[in-house]
């Protein structure tokens, strides 16, 4: 893993910041706990497309029910960013 200020280094902390992502949505029933990831995965530099296509993912391993829940809790993140003038 580089320097935190190295542009070679943030894949490495976006990919560091998938995998609470990816395992909060597969519970099924963790929307707080997965909307703070999704904030803190945002905030380290993840896309809304990024996130949205982790949560797509989810729902070939986690079925269903689960991705759908992770999409709602994305999407309250994003109107929240949106209404605080955040990315």
């Amino acid at each position: 893993m580089g320097h935190p200020d190295c542009p070679a280094a943030l894949p490495v902390r976006n990919s560091i910041a998938f995998s609470p992502v990816a395992a909060l949505t597969a519970l099924g029933n963790a929307a707080p706990q997965l909307k703070v990831h999704i904030h803190g995965a945002l905030n380290v530099g993840c896309s809304r497309q990024e996130i949205v296509e982790i949560i797509i993912q989810m729902a070939v391993y986690a079925g269903f029910p689960a991705a759908p829940n992770g999409m709602f809790a994305a999407n309250e993140v994003f109107q929240e960013r949106d209404r605080a003038g955040l990315s």
